[in-house]
């Protein structure tokens, strides 16, 4: 039906891609991080096993008097020089982890905005939902579009319907699929055969109030009369060269 230049959605698409890419660059990044840290670490744990080993001996040999204490002095500094890197190791694994979750959280938010920027993209080319007709077309070359604000009207054929309004004390003896019969002032001098597909459960007495519920007018506003609910009549087997129109008056009969 028409086109909105999609130029800037485009670039947003673009620009959503190359976030993507950059942040898969990034995670590819922090994955060797991880690996390294982990090498590391692999190396610190062959440290501190060695020093504590060694330790061990050092302390057996002290005790029997075998070795002068400034050893075993030493191999208590090489311990704790071991146990400090191992648990720098243990730390820098724990920090690149968590910076390649962060990473990765990235990716997940750019790919749910660039889902965002194509289906955006995706509606600047605007298709008809429903066959039906045009109604009331000034949509021009240039003109601008905004959202929320409708561009074409499109009368839906296959959603034709009739809503009459019924007195209170008449809907107990109405029932969905009951046979009805329509004239339509379009097409006067004739009935036609329809049937009744829903019958209102509630209306709005408030005309100002939120469309949620219809409002039927009453046909005096200075002496209190039953109120009127609405029941939808749809046409059996029309004519195929019946031509209907949207807020066309008609008149239904139903027989109890």
């Amino acid at each position: 039906l028409a086109s909105i230049d999609p130029t800037p959605f485009q670039l947003d698409v673009a620009a959503r891609r190359a976030e993507i890419a950059e942040s898969e660059a990034q995670t590819r990044a922090d994955r060797d991080a991880v690996a390294a840290a982990k090498d590391d670490a692999a190396s610190a744990v062959a440290e501190l096993q060695l020093a504590q080993v060694n330790h061990r001996r050092f302390a057996t040999l002290s005790s029997e008097g075998d070795i002068a204490r400034q050893a075993l002095d030493n191999a208590n500094e090489t311990l704790r020089s071991a146990q400090a890197r191992f648990d720098t190791a243990q730390a820098t694994i724990s920090k690149a982890q968590q910076t390649l979750e962060m990473h990765e959280a990235a990716i997940a938010r750019a790919q749910a905005q660039l889902a965002t920027a194509q289906w955006r993209l995706d509606r600047t080319e605007i298709h008809a939902p429903a066959d039906g007709a045009i109604n009331n077309l000034t949509l021009r070359v240039g003109d601008t579009a905004r959202a929320e604000a409708p561009l074409i009207g499109i009368v839906d054929a296959s959603a034709w319907r009739i809503i009459a309004n019924y007195k209170e004390d008449y809907l107990p003896r109405l029932k969905v699929g009951a046979t009805a019969w329509v004239w339509l002032d379009s097409h006067p001098w004739r009935f036609y055969r329809a049937h009744i597909a829903g019958i209102g459960r509630a209306i709005s007495r408030n005309p100002d109030a939120p469309e949620l519920l219809p409002y039927v007018a009453p046909t005096t506003d200075w002496i209190r009369l039953q109120r009127r609910f609405p029941v939808t009549l749809l046409l059996d087997d029309p004519p195929p060269d019946l031509t209907l129109y949207m807020g066309a008056d008609a008149r239904a009969l139903i027989f109890p």
